[in-house]
Parts: structure tokens; sequence; C-alpha cells
């Protein structure tokens, strides 16, 4: 069974070296958005260079070096999906050498009225994807470790969030009015389709990770409401939120 994937032998038979070769130290924070029309917008308006990219029969996914008010950070666009995600940190941190990733992302109001008009800061991740029983313990939730200090920092800027569990699911065309349910009575109040396997991923590689996620659609009305989804996956206020932390947590190191 899938719960039963997790050892602790370390070594692999073989790591991201196979194919990129030496690891590098260029930068120590990352920020990841899923949207290709942030990554444009932020590429247009902020000076950067490309210093690395993930290579696969699905094409080149391009990493960039900003220079943010003289900040250097990381900056490129997520593959989407828990183990897609989870692999292209763990392939980009072997290249770059970042210790810190701040990402943010839509997700699927599981309670509209506790999430409208507010960010939404997960504190647990429903572990109903494949990656991370491979990188940690077999449990039902997995801890987003810095949840509170992420909304400590939300409440210091002044910003509206909630905090609350997430459920990260592969099957999106099998997110069931049953299944629905039962997440929110287990205190649910979104659903996406990353957290659980970045968070194992980013524990299991020392990676400090900060993630805050808007809603989207709807899904526990009476009829499915996808009316506000693009404008949650593509709002460029996100990537201005993540540079605000990001001042924080240098703030705060």
């Amino acid at each position: 069974m899938i719960t039963d994937a997790y050892h602790d032998e370390k070594e692999a038979l073989f790591d991201p070296g196979a194919s990129l070769g030496e690891r590098g130290s260029i930068c120590d924070t990352a920020i990841a958005t899923f949207s290709h029309e942030i990554l444009n917008a932020v590429l247009e308006k902020y000076p950067h260079e490309e210093i690395a990219g993930i290579n696969s029969v699905n094409g080149y996914r391009p990493a960039y070096l900003l220079d943010v008010n003289s900040r250097r950070v990381i900056f490129y666009m997520s593959l989407i999906g828990s183990c897609p995600a989870g692999t292209h940190i763990i392939e980009l941190q072997w290249q770059t050498g970042f210790k810190r990733l701040i990402m943010f992302g839509s997700a699927g109001a599981l309670d509209s009225k506790a999430v409208k008009g507010k960010f939404v800061i997960p504190t647990h991740a429903y572990r109903d994807e494949g990656l991370s029983y491979h990188y940690a313990p077999p449990s039902d939730y997995l801890t987003i470790k810095n949840g509170g200090a992420l909304a400590d920092i939300f409440r210091e800027l002044g910003l509206p969030y909630v905090c609350g569990r997430v459920w990260t699911t592969d099957g999106i065309y099998r997110e069931t009015r049953t299944a629905v349910e039962k997440r929110r009575s287990e205190g649910c109040i979104a659903v996406e389709m990353e957290l659980a396997g970045v968070q194992a991923v980013c524990d299991y590689h020392g990676i400090e990770l900060y993630d805050f996620l808007v809603t989207g659609d709807v899904l526990d009305g009476e009829v499915y409401d996808y009316g506000e989804l693009d404008a949650a996956n593509h709002s460029v206020d996100k990537f201005s939120v993540a540079l605000k932390l990001l001042e924080k947590l240098d703030g705060r190191a």
C-alpha cells in the first residue's frame, strides 16, 4: 500500500546530479507561482536573468534570478500537481541552493463563508496524493510547519487571512459531495493539488516553506461555482504579498 512507501534508507539509486551535474549555490530564497500571467508580469517589471531550468520531454521550464529593490530572489513557474511541483523543487534546489521557498496559488473553497475575501494560510494538509508518503511517515494529515509564523506576518501587515486545514488531492474530478463533507467535518476549509507533497519534500530536504492560497472556485454550495477562479489564479497582487513576506522574513533573520 502507498502508506507503506516511507522508509529510513536515505541513499537513493540516483539523485538530480545524475542529469544536472554538481550542486549550485546561487541564492537563498525562491518564490514560486503557478500562473504564466503572473510570471510574465513579474519578468516585465523586474530586471532578471535565467539561472537554471528543468528540462523534460514536456519541454523546458526556466528559473530566473530577479533583482527586486537590490534584493536577489529566484522566481519560477511551478509545475501543477503534488508530484510535479515537489520534483520541480528538488531539481531547482539542487541547481540553485535555495533554503527558503515562498509559494502561492489558488484553491477551492470548502468553507466559503470562512475564506471569503481572505488569504488562506494552511496549517495542515490532508494527504490525498502519492508523493508525501515517500518523504514522510504515514499519517492522515501533514503539519504545515510555518503556518503560524506566516499568520503572524499577515497580521503585522494588516492582510485579511484565515488559518485552517486544506485537502491536497490528485483526483480533481473525484471531488465528490461525500468527500467534500468528510474533509469539511475534519476542519478543511480549502482544497488544492500540491501542498502535502511539497511540504513533505521541503521537510526532507531542509527547505523552509511558506505557503498561502487564494480561493477561486466554490465547492460547498448547491452548485459548483468557478466564477472567481481566473482572478484567484492570475492576480499579480499575490507576488506583491510574497515580496512583503520576504522583507519581513529577512528582518527576522
